[in-house]
């Protein structure tokens, strides 16, 4: 049977934020942006035996980098020593726009 942390609110938060942080480094083959400034995550939980799940969409429904993003999400997060193992649910609603990038990508990409 896996260990159970008791990990307070902050703590969670706390994780949550390196999450992100690692999610950062998983850059977008096609646009050389990262996965977190494009607004392509959506959620990300943490169960208390160190379970993670990343709800995220793609730019387009038939991206054939999938697979490659997904591989790298599973990549970033073996360096966040709380995650024990972790799950890349894709998900299409509510449907991405570049409205979800972050100002950031939007300069990057020349988008107003």
């Amino acid at each position: 049977m896996s260990e159970v942390n008791e990990w307070s609110a902050e703590e969670i938060e706390e994780i949550q934020g390196r999450i992100v942080t690692a999610l950062e480094t998983v850059v977008d083959p096609e646009l050389g942006i990262d996965i977190v400034n494009l607004g392509l995550i959506y959620e990300v939980e943490l169960a208390k035996d160190g379970f993670c799940t990343i709800k995220m969409t793609l730019t387009t429904m038939g991206c054939p980098l999938a697979d490659v993003i997904t591989d790298d999400i599973h990549k970033a997060l073996k360096d966040v020593p709380e995650v024990t193992d972790s799950e890349v649910k894709l998900v299409w609603y509510p449907a991405w726009t570049t409205d979800r990038m972050s100002r950031y990508a939007r300069i990057a990409l020349g988008i107003r």
